[in-house]
């Protein structure tokens, strides 16, 4: 059977086929996986076929088959995808509760008047290296201080949060 043939046998067995993807699972996708079945069905271009009902029928159990393992598939993903979420921050499975966030805010507070005794330039440079992410050698330029200067403010501010967090860890 032909190509003309074989598209007169899926059209006549339209409806049969559309209502076996549904008994078998395929529910509101019925529809796009009957036209992924005609399109395979064209693509592969059959030479002779014997039986063409039998044929498009069992293509369809294939692209059944295909469609379950890949929503299986898609349905772990988003299981496990669900799992690592939780692990990102604001995700309510990382929810510190009242009793760290009032400790989280103490130390923040800590951390900010220890800080506020260090030399102003020293946290400026700090500030925009480690929480704006700019580049040390931009900041040398900007502010007209050579790189090793700015190495050196960092090293003041690294030694405190250094010493601090030693001091918290022991707490």
């Amino acid at each position: 059977m032909q190509h003309n043939g074989l598209q007169q046998i899926f059209e006549e067995h339209r409806q049969p086929l559309l209502r076996y993807l549904r008994a078998h699972g395929a529910g509101e996708a019925a529809e796009d996986l009957l036209q992924e079945l005609w399109l395979k069905v064209v693509a592969s271009l059959p030479g002779p076929v014997a039986n063409p009902r039998s044929y498009l029928f069992r293509a369809a159990t294939n692209l059944m088959i295909d469609w379950r393992r890949s929503s299986a598939q898609a349905h772990r993903r988003d299981v496990e995808w669900a799992g690592l979420t939780d692990r990102l921050p604001g995700s309510a499975a990382n929810d510190p509760g009242p009793e760290r966030m009032v400790e989280g805010r103490r130390q923040l507070d800590l951390v900010e008047a220890r800080l506020a005794t260090l030399p102003a330039r020293a946290v400026s440079i700090f500030r925009q290296h480690r929480i704006e992410g700019i580049t040390q050698r931009k900041i040398a330029a900007a502010m007209g201080l050579s790189a090793s200067t700015v190495e050196a403010d960092l090293r003041i501010v690294y030694r405190l949060l250094a010493e601090l967090k030693e001091k918290l860890d022991e707490e």
